[in-house]
C-alpha cells in the first residue's frame, strides 16, 4: 500500500541539552517536504529545534511553480532561519538538491554554525538551460526527472512536469549562489551519491572551487541515487547530520567559535 506524499511544512521546538540549537531543512526543486520529512523528524528526535518550510510554488502544481521566482524560495528559507535565530543560540542549515543550494545561500548571508547538504545543485548541464528565458514563452514544461531513488517502491512526491520558467529561475539562482560561495565560512558537510542522475559532478566542481573560506567534508554515498534522504543511505545521513550539528553547535556556543551565534547577525 503506497503512502500519499505529505507536502506540509514541519516545525518542532528545542528539547535537547547544551546550546539551544536549531536546524533549517529544505526540500528540493519541484519536490516538497515529503522528501526530507524523515530527515527533519530524526533531527527533532535528537532534541534540535527544526523548521522545514514548504517553498513557494511547491506541493501544489507545476503551473503554480511556473509563477514563482527564485527570490521567493530564498525568502521562505531565510524566514525560517530568522525564526530559529530568535529562539536558538546557533542555527545549522540543511538541504537536499536545490534545498542544498538555498542552505549554502543562507550560509553566505547569515551567521550559521554549519551546513549539511545532500547532492546539492549548482550547475545545470542541459545545453538548453541558457535558452530557458526564451523557451519558457513557447515551451511551458518538460518531463520531470523525479524519483531518482535506488530503493524500490519509493515515491518522493515531486511534480510530473518541470516548468521551463521555473527552470530558468533555478539556473539564475545557481549562478548567483556560485558567486556567493567564497562568503561561506561555516563548516560544510556534503553527502554525495556516487550515482546521481539529476545533479552531475559539475556542481561538486563548482562547490569545491567556490568554498575558498570554509572547511569542506564530502561523505560518499555508495548505495543511493539523487534523493538519498529517502534511499538506502538515509539512516547514515540522519545519524551523521545529528553528529555534525552537535559538533558545530559546541564550537559555536559561548566560549567556542563565534560563527553561528545569533548575536553576530550580519546582513
Amino acid at each position: 500500500m503506497s503512502i500519499l506524499p505529505d507536502h506540509s511544512p514541519f516545525s518542532s521546538p528545542f528539547t535537547g541539552t547544551g546550546p539551544r540549537t536549531g536546524v533549517v531543512v529544505s526540500h528540493g526543486f519541484t519536490g516538497s517536504p515529503h522528501s526530507v520529512r524523515d530527515w527533519a523528524l530524526s533531527l527533532a528526535s535528537a532534541g534540535f529545534a527544526v523548521r522545514m518550510p514548504l517553498l513557494p510554488g511547491h506541493g501544489t502544481s507545476w503551473q503554480e511553480l511556473a509563477r514563482t521566482r527564485w527570490q521567493d524560495w530564498h525568502a521562505a528559507l531565510d524566514a525560517a532561519y530568522l525564526e530559529l535565530a530568535e529562539e536558538c543560540d546557533v542555527v545549522v542549515m540543511a538541504g537536499l538538491s536545490m534545498g542544498g543550494t538555498l542552505a549554502l545561500r543562507i550560509a553566505a548571508t547569515r551567521p550559521v554554525a554549519g551546513v549539511v547538504v545532500v547532492n546539492p545543485g549548482l550547475v545545470i548541464d542541459d545545453r538548453r538551460a541558457p535558452l530557458a528565458g526564451i523557451l519558457k514563452f513557447v515551451l511551458k514544461s518538460t518531463p520531470a526527472i523525479a524519483n531518482d531513488i535506488l530503493k524500490p517502491d519509493i515515491d518522493e512526491g515531486a511534480y510530473p512536469r518541470t516548468p521551463v520558467a521555473a527552470a530558468h529561475e533555478l539556473n539564475k539562482m545557481f549562478k548567483d549562489t556560485v558567486r556567493l560561495l567564497p562568503r561561506v565560512t561555516a563548516p560544510v558537510r556534503v553527502y554525495r551519491s556516487s550515482v546521481d542522475h539529476v545533479v552531475s559532478e559539475s556542481s561538486m566542481v563548482a562547490l569545491r572551487r567556490g568554498l575558498t573560506n570554509a572547511p569542506l567534508e564530502v561523505v560518499p554515498l555508495e548505495n543511493s541515487y539523487h534523493v538519498a534522504t529517502m534511499d538506502n543511505d538515509a539512516p547514515g545521513i540522519f545519524s551523521g547530520t545529528a553528529e555534525f550539528v552537535r559538533s558545530v553547535a559546541a564550537a559555536a556556543s559561548p566560549g567556542g567559535s563565534p560563527a553561528g551565534r545569533k548575536d553576530t547577525a550580519n546582513d
